[in-house]
């Protein structure tokens, strides 16, 4: 599955609902990382910003991929408190993935994780 998109926080829902079409209930981890890579787009680069979500089985995991033009500011874990009403995106993905990531490009990056099971077809690259 490959959708290129703006970076809007309707996009979130609409992916998640895709994915459960697409990988149907067993998908609950790859929907979870979906959100919130998206989500972390749309809060670290803008709203609004184009944007390419590719996820697809890769053996035996499956890979969700998050594209944008954003170089300037590179996602990674931070420390949250329990009174922090937001900040956990990555560690939750961290979480449920199996690993992650960031790939710089010449005209942005990509956020990828794998999650174990799922299912799917094909293969992806960043």
């Amino acid at each position: 599955m490959e959708v290129s998109l703006l970076a809007l926080p309707k996009a979130v829902a609409e992916l998640r609902r895709a994915v459960r079409d697409r990988f149907g209930d067993e998908g609950g981890e790859v929907q979870l990382c979906v959100s919130e890579l998206m989500a972390n787009v749309i809060r670290q680069v803008g709203e609004g910003v184009p944007v390419t979500v590719r996820v697809a089985r890769a053996g035996v995991r499956t890979r969700v991929a998050v594209s944008d033009a954003g170089l300037c500011v590179l996602p990674g874990v931070s420390a949250v408190t329990a009174h922090d009403e937001s900040g956990r995106g990555l560690l939750l993905v961290d979480a449920v993935a199996v690993r992650w990531g960031v790939e710089r490009g010449v005209v942005g990056k990509t956020v990828w994780c794998e999650v174990a099971g799922g299912e799917g077809e094909g293969g992806i690259s960043p």
